[in-house]
């Protein structure tokens, strides 16, 4: 297993166009971590640098104690599992998992022994004949997982395994991906846009948005604590619950409704501007006897829980409520919370108001 050091990584194309501005992680041996943000926020791009494929304007990577910002792909000692498989069409099933092992000239008794032991992790050991047309989307998954997991490398590097599966596929595959680190504890890499795989997967996450890291930090940092407004909203479905306030006095306001605030949050004001954003995750409300009035405007049943659609003064809220619900839309309800479950952010910086 290697520890991962990205220090200063800066990529810029045709000298003007910035896409990663300066990214710093460190990883340690053994751990997942999770690049996530939405598309063209630099995350595969720093993948692929990590991998060899590209190279970075400014910076350096470190692989366990090696740099290896400017080492071939070969040289790495890392495997990768990309969103399109890449298998061999003409090669059966053990030969794809065996190619990478044959390149590297590893005797055929090895070969075949590591074939043996993937396949039986990964319980592919009735496919190791047919190829890759003969086979689904998350047979084919596992196959590519089982390259790379058959050269036992230092560390794995995953481009949205998962994008091209259906639905019911992609929880399986993804309680997989899990099972097989909790297996290994080979250090990992994985990119993904999806905020389920993320919170899911990851000992740590790294949310990005224009080739800036917003916040790194465990799943429940990054949720109970979003640094920033666009990490508050990009983790967490529903999204969080945002309203634009005012500084009144100690307080806030929203449209004349004065919203509750901890003693620390009031104190905190004192680092913010006049505009304050007011978060709630959609949890963090119910209904009530007494509260915010509003009007049921919609509802979604999902099965264990409902999302309850509600405009009030401060305007639309959404707030997931247990089982199935019994209210109907255009009914008066009245939505409360406790200030604790509320989040302030700056509403000029966009940072977390601590």
């Amino acid at each position: 297993m290697g520890a991962l050091s990205i220090k200063n990584i800066r990529k810029t194309f045709q000298g003007t166009v910035e896409i990663l501005k300066g990214i710093n992680l460190e990883i340690e041996a053994g751990e997942f971590l999770i690049l996530v943000g939405p598309s063209g926020c630099g995350k595969s791009t720093l993948l692929n640098m990590i991998a060899g494929l590209d190279t970075p304007t400014s910076g350096t990577i470190e692989l366990g104690d090696r740099d290896v910002t400017y080492a071939a792909p070969k040289d790495r000692d890392i495997a990768m599992v990309f969103q399109s498989y890449a298998l061999y069409p003409n090669m059966n099933v053990a030969q794809n998992i065996a190619f990478a092992l044959e390149m590297r000239k590893v005797p055929k008794a090895e070969r075949d022994a590591a074939v043996a032991r993937v396949a039986k992790m990964l319980q592919i050991e009735h496919l190791l004949e047919r190829k890759p047309g003969q086979l689904s989307g998350g047979q084919r998954q596992r196959v590519a997982m089982g390259r790379a997991l058959a050269r036992n490398p230092k560390l794995f590097l995953f481009d949205e395994p998962l994008s091209n599966l259906d639905a019911k596929l992609r929880v399986e595959m993804r309680a997989e991906i899990k099972l097989l680190h909790q297996r290994t504890r080979t250090t990992t890499v994985y990119v993904t846009h999806d905020q389920i795989e993320a919170m899911t997967l990851g000992d740590r996450i790294a949310v990005m948005k224009d080739g800036v890291v917003q916040q790194f930090g465990t799943p429940d940092d990054i949720y109970s604590r979003p640094a920033t407004r666009f990490v508050a909203e990009f983790i967490g479905s529903p999204a969080m619950n945002m309203i634009e306030a005012k500084r009144a006095g100690e307080g806030l306001a929203a449209h004349g409704v004065d919203l509750l605030l901890t003693p620390e949050q009031r104190a905190g004001l004192n680092q913010a501007g006049n505009d304050v954003t007011y978060g709630l995750r959609p949890e963090a409300l119910s209904f009530g006897n007494e509260g915010l009035p509003g009007t049921l405007s919609m509802l979604e049943p999902t099965g264990p829980e409902t999302y309850a659609f509600v405009d009030t003064a401060v305007g639309s809220l959404v707030a997931r409520v247990p089982g199935r619900s019994h209210h109907n839309v255009g009914e008066r309800v009245f939505v409360r919370w406790s200030p604790e479950h509320s989040h302030l952010f700056d509403a000029g910086s966009q940072q977390r108001i601590a």
